[in-house]
Protein backbone atom coordinates (compact mmCIF):
# COMPACT_ATOMS: atom_id res chain seq x y z
CA UNK A 1 0.00 0.00 0.00
CA UNK A 2 1.39 3.40 -0.99
CA UNK A 3 1.89 5.90 1.81
CA UNK A 4 1.04 9.56 1.22
CA UNK A 5 1.83 12.50 3.49
CA UNK A 6 -0.45 15.56 3.40
CA UNK A 7 1.00 18.79 4.79
CA UNK A 8 -2.03 21.06 5.06
CA UNK A 9 -3.31 23.36 7.84
CA UNK A 10 -6.89 23.51 6.57
CA UNK A 11 -8.63 20.63 8.35
CA UNK A 12 -11.55 20.40 5.91
CA UNK A 13 -9.30 20.23 2.85
CA UNK A 14 -6.82 17.77 4.33
CA UNK A 15 -9.52 15.41 5.58
CA UNK A 16 -11.31 15.53 2.21
CA UNK A 17 -8.02 14.68 0.45
CA UNK A 18 -7.37 11.87 2.93
CA UNK A 19 -10.84 10.37 2.55
CA UNK A 20 -10.65 10.22 -1.24
CA UNK A 21 -7.13 8.80 -1.16
CA UNK A 22 -8.17 6.21 1.44
CA UNK A 23 -11.05 5.14 -0.80
CA UNK A 24 -8.52 4.54 -3.55
CA UNK A 25 -6.30 2.33 -1.44
CA UNK A 26 -3.73 4.81 -0.10
CA UNK A 27 -2.50 5.04 3.48
CA UNK A 28 -2.50 8.71 4.44
CA UNK A 29 -0.98 10.78 7.25
CA UNK A 30 -1.86 14.43 7.85
CA UNK A 31 0.23 17.10 9.55
CA UNK A 32 -0.78 20.71 10.15
CA UNK A 33 2.47 22.69 10.37
CA UNK A 34 5.43 23.19 8.09
CA UNK A 35 7.97 22.12 10.72
CA UNK A 36 6.27 18.85 11.53
CA UNK A 37 5.56 18.20 7.87
CA UNK A 38 9.18 18.65 6.86
CA UNK A 39 10.41 16.39 9.64
CA UNK A 40 7.93 13.66 8.76
CA UNK A 41 8.74 13.88 5.05
CA UNK A 42 12.48 13.65 5.64
CA UNK A 43 12.58 10.97 8.31
CA UNK A 44 9.60 8.74 7.47
CA UNK A 45 9.24 6.67 4.33
CA UNK A 46 6.49 8.08 2.12
CA UNK A 47 5.83 7.36 -1.54
CA UNK A 48 4.46 10.86 -2.27
CA UNK A 49 3.95 14.16 -0.44
CA UNK A 50 1.15 16.71 -0.97
CA UNK A 51 2.18 20.18 0.22
CA UNK A 52 0.20 23.38 0.77
CA UNK A 53 2.15 26.62 0.28
CA UNK A 54 0.71 28.79 3.05
CA UNK A 55 1.63 26.90 6.21
CA UNK A 56 2.50 27.85 9.78
CA UNK A 57 6.24 28.04 10.64
CA UNK A 58 7.71 26.90 7.28
CA UNK A 59 6.08 27.60 3.92
CA UNK A 60 5.49 24.98 1.27
CA UNK A 61 8.16 26.30 -1.10
CA UNK A 62 10.88 25.80 1.51
CA UNK A 63 9.52 22.37 2.42
CA UNK A 64 9.53 21.32 -1.23
CA UNK A 65 13.06 22.62 -1.78
CA UNK A 66 14.43 20.83 1.29
CA UNK A 67 12.74 17.51 0.54
CA UNK A 68 13.97 17.60 -3.06
CA UNK A 69 17.55 18.02 -1.88
CA UNK A 70 17.26 14.74 0.04
CA UNK A 71 14.70 12.60 -1.78
CA UNK A 72 13.38 11.88 -5.28
CA UNK A 73 9.80 11.00 -4.32
CA UNK A 74 6.96 12.79 -6.16
CA UNK A 75 5.94 16.14 -4.66
CA UNK A 76 2.61 17.80 -5.44
CA UNK A 77 2.02 21.43 -4.49
CA UNK A 78 -1.60 22.33 -3.66
CA UNK A 79 -2.29 26.03 -3.30
CA UNK A 80 -4.80 28.85 -3.66
CA UNK A 81 -2.07 30.84 -5.42
CA UNK A 82 -2.91 30.91 -9.12
CA UNK A 83 -0.17 33.04 -10.69
CA UNK A 84 2.23 31.58 -13.24
CA UNK A 85 5.12 32.92 -11.16
CA UNK A 86 4.15 30.71 -8.22
CA UNK A 87 3.74 27.69 -10.48
CA UNK A 88 7.10 28.23 -12.16
CA UNK A 89 8.77 28.77 -8.79
CA UNK A 90 7.30 25.53 -7.43
CA UNK A 91 8.40 23.53 -10.48
CA UNK A 92 11.80 25.19 -10.38
CA UNK A 93 12.53 24.05 -6.84
CA UNK A 94 11.59 20.46 -7.55
CA UNK A 95 7.81 20.04 -7.40
CA UNK A 96 6.45 17.49 -9.84
CA UNK A 97 3.03 19.08 -10.09
CA UNK A 98 0.98 22.13 -9.05
CA UNK A 99 -2.73 21.89 -8.31
CA UNK A 100 -4.77 25.07 -7.78
CA UNK A 101 -7.51 25.30 -5.16
CA UNK A 102 -10.41 24.70 -5.40
CA UNK A 103 -10.00 21.38 -7.18
CA UNK A 104 -11.82 18.12 -7.65
CA UNK A 105 -10.72 15.46 -5.14
CA UNK A 106 -10.93 12.94 -7.97
CA UNK A 107 -8.46 15.03 -9.96
CA UNK A 108 -6.04 14.96 -7.04
CA UNK A 109 -6.35 11.18 -6.83
CA UNK A 110 -5.74 10.91 -10.58
CA UNK A 111 -2.59 13.02 -10.33
CA UNK A 112 -1.31 11.06 -7.34
CA UNK A 113 -1.79 7.80 -9.23
CA UNK A 114 -0.13 9.21 -12.35
CA UNK A 115 2.97 10.43 -10.53
CA UNK A 116 3.37 7.23 -8.52
CA UNK A 117 2.95 5.10 -11.63
CA UNK A 118 5.56 7.08 -13.53
CA UNK A 119 7.96 7.12 -10.58
CA UNK A 120 7.76 3.33 -10.26
CA UNK A 121 8.31 2.85 -13.99
CA UNK A 122 11.36 5.09 -13.91
CA UNK A 123 12.86 3.35 -10.88
CA UNK A 124 12.53 0.00 -12.64
CA UNK A 125 13.68 1.33 -15.97
CA UNK A 126 16.25 -0.87 -17.72
CA UNK A 127 17.95 0.11 -20.96
CA UNK A 128 20.09 -1.95 -23.30
CA UNK A 129 23.04 0.33 -22.62
CA UNK A 130 23.29 0.82 -18.87
CA UNK A 131 25.95 3.54 -19.08
CA UNK A 132 26.01 6.53 -21.41
CA UNK A 133 29.41 8.19 -21.85
CA UNK A 134 29.26 11.65 -23.38
CA UNK A 135 31.04 14.99 -22.95
CA UNK A 136 32.84 13.94 -19.78
CA UNK A 137 29.59 12.62 -18.36
CA UNK A 138 29.04 9.04 -17.25
CA UNK A 139 25.32 8.33 -16.83
CA UNK A 140 24.32 5.00 -15.30
CA UNK A 141 20.69 4.46 -16.23
CA UNK A 142 20.28 1.49 -13.86
CA UNK A 143 21.68 3.00 -10.68
CA UNK A 144 20.51 6.47 -11.78
CA UNK A 145 23.88 8.01 -11.02
CA UNK A 146 25.66 10.77 -12.91
CA UNK A 147 29.40 11.44 -12.84
CA UNK A 148 31.09 14.46 -14.38
CA UNK A 149 34.80 13.75 -14.82
CA UNK A 150 34.49 11.02 -12.13
CA UNK A 151 32.78 13.32 -9.61
CA UNK A 152 29.25 12.26 -8.73
CA UNK A 153 26.52 14.88 -9.16
CA UNK A 154 23.07 14.66 -7.61
CA UNK A 155 20.04 14.94 -9.90
CA UNK A 156 16.31 14.95 -9.15
CA UNK A 157 14.12 12.41 -10.94
CA UNK A 158 13.01 14.77 -13.69
CA UNK A 159 16.47 16.30 -14.16
CA UNK A 160 17.94 12.83 -14.58
CA UNK A 161 15.26 11.73 -17.02
CA UNK A 162 15.72 14.88 -19.08
CA UNK A 163 19.50 14.45 -19.20
CA UNK A 164 19.22 10.77 -20.16
CA UNK A 165 16.77 11.52 -22.95
CA UNK A 166 18.95 14.26 -24.45
CA UNK A 167 22.15 12.24 -24.02
CA UNK A 168 20.50 9.24 -25.67
CA UNK A 169 19.61 11.40 -28.66
CA UNK A 170 22.65 13.68 -29.16
CA UNK A 171 22.76 16.38 -31.84
CA UNK A 172 18.99 16.22 -32.31
CA UNK A 173 16.86 19.31 -31.63
CA UNK A 174 13.76 18.79 -29.48
CA UNK A 175 11.15 21.47 -28.89
CA UNK A 176 9.60 22.07 -25.48
CA UNK A 177 6.41 20.23 -26.39
CA UNK A 178 8.29 17.05 -27.31
CA UNK A 179 10.44 17.14 -24.19
CA UNK A 180 7.41 17.71 -21.99
CA UNK A 181 5.65 14.77 -23.63
CA UNK A 182 8.64 12.43 -23.32
CA UNK A 183 9.64 13.31 -19.75
CA UNK A 184 6.34 14.18 -18.10
CA UNK A 185 4.14 12.03 -20.34
CA UNK A 186 0.48 11.97 -19.36
CA UNK A 187 1.12 13.73 -16.05
CA UNK A 188 -0.61 16.99 -15.31
CA UNK A 189 1.74 19.94 -15.45
CA UNK A 190 2.88 23.07 -17.21
CA UNK A 191 5.16 23.19 -20.24
CA UNK A 192 6.98 26.06 -18.50
CA UNK A 193 8.72 23.40 -16.42
CA UNK A 194 10.85 22.37 -19.42
CA UNK A 195 13.13 25.46 -19.62
CA UNK A 196 13.26 25.53 -15.82
CA UNK A 197 14.61 21.97 -15.73
CA UNK A 198 16.96 22.61 -18.67
CA UNK A 199 18.52 25.45 -16.70
CA UNK A 200 18.84 23.31 -13.56
CA UNK A 201 20.64 20.57 -15.53
CA UNK A 202 22.94 23.13 -17.14
CA UNK A 203 23.98 24.45 -13.74
CA UNK A 204 25.19 20.97 -12.86
CA UNK A 205 27.08 20.04 -16.04
CA UNK A 206 28.15 23.24 -17.80
CA UNK A 207 31.34 25.17 -17.08
CA UNK A 208 29.38 28.37 -17.68
CA UNK A 209 25.60 27.81 -17.53
CA UNK A 210 24.94 31.30 -18.93
CA UNK A 211 26.85 30.31 -22.07
CA UNK A 212 26.01 26.60 -22.39
CA UNK A 213 28.13 24.44 -24.67
CA UNK A 214 26.66 21.01 -23.91
CA UNK A 215 22.91 21.61 -23.87
CA UNK A 216 22.38 24.31 -26.46
CA UNK A 217 19.33 26.46 -27.09
CA UNK A 218 18.41 26.51 -30.76
CA UNK A 219 16.35 29.67 -30.90
CA UNK A 220 12.89 29.14 -32.33
CA UNK A 221 13.34 25.38 -32.36
CA UNK A 222 14.24 23.95 -28.95
CA UNK A 223 17.20 22.30 -27.25
CA UNK A 224 20.01 20.02 -28.38
CA UNK A 225 22.69 18.11 -26.52
CA UNK A 226 25.86 18.76 -28.51
CA UNK A 227 27.91 15.57 -28.51
CA UNK A 228 30.91 17.26 -30.12
CA UNK A 229 31.25 19.74 -27.28
CA UNK A 230 34.28 19.43 -25.01
CA UNK A 231 32.32 21.04 -22.17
Amino acid sequence: MNKVLIIEDDINISELERDYLNLNGFKVDIVRTGTEGLNRALYTDYDLVIIDIMLPEINGFEICRTIREKKEIPLIIVSAKTSDIDKIRALGIGADDYLTKPFSPNELVARVKSHLSRYKRLKGEVTNSAVIEINGLSINTKSRQVFLYNKEISFTTKEFDLLVFLASNPNIVFNKETLFDRIWGDEFGDIATVPVHIQKVRKKIENNPSEPKIIETIWGSGYRLNKKSKG
